[in-house]
């Protein structure tokens, strides 16, 4: 019960926080030939932030950690407005992924996963992304965040950056990757999100 109290908390601090960012938008103009499938949203740990704070198309549904630590996680995302489905890598993953490409199919939702997983390593792509893409016809779609003001926790390992209240951020969509075309997905997501991530987004 508290944690469940403690996970609301966060979630309105959260929501209340987000609410003050101002977001600008930068989208590949290849996603307009990609609006009619659904979209699995692939980023790196630690530029999730801003994420949070941009409007999306439509009802995007999350994998999070059955840990306990997860159960807080949780508890906010589903307040931030997504829907959460719980799973790892390491227990239940595989059927949380299950879930999670079920929840797609019968909302007609878009997924987004930290594709460097739950412990890293940072900037490797692992396969769930790419597995729920193919399973329901998605394509890939890289994604960053940055804020122009921010605070990067570097002594944790995603070096996590948390924007300012009421500064600017950038949420940077690259062209998509369709899984079923692509001879390898994940090395092509790996390339883009590096590339994404080492541009600088003029003000």
């Amino acid at each position: 019960m508290k944690r469940v109290l403690l996970g609301t908390l966060l979630g309105l601090i959260a929501r209340a926080w987000l609410a003050t960012l101002r977001v600008r938008v930068v989208a590949h103009p290849a996603l307009r030939l990609a609006v009619d499938r659904p979209w699995v949203l692939a980023f790196w740990h630690g530029t999730q932030w801003p994420l949070l704070a941009w409007r999306r198309r439509k009802r995007t549904v999350v994998l999070v950690s059955l840990s306990r630590d997860g159960g807080l996680q949780a508890r906010a995302l589903a307040m931030a407005g997504l829907s959460v489905v719980r799973g790892s890598t390491s227990r239940g993953g595989a059927r949380g992924l299950a879930a999670l490409v079920r929840a797609m199919k019968t909302e007609k939702a878009d997924a987004a996963f930290a594709v460097d997983g739950p412990r890293g390593p940072r900037g490797v792509v692992k396969g769930g992304a790419v597995v729920a893409a193919r399973s329901t016809g998605a394509v890939l779609v890289p994604i960053t965040g940055r804020g122009r003001r921010a605070l990067v926790l570097s002594r944790s390992w995603d070096c996590f950056a948390l924007a300012w209240p009421f500064s600017r951020v950038d949420v940077i969509l690259g062209a998509p990757v369709d899984p079923l075309v692509s001879s390898d997905a994940r090395q092509e997501i790996e390339r883009s999100l590096n590339d994404l991530n080492a541009r600088v987004v003029a003000p």
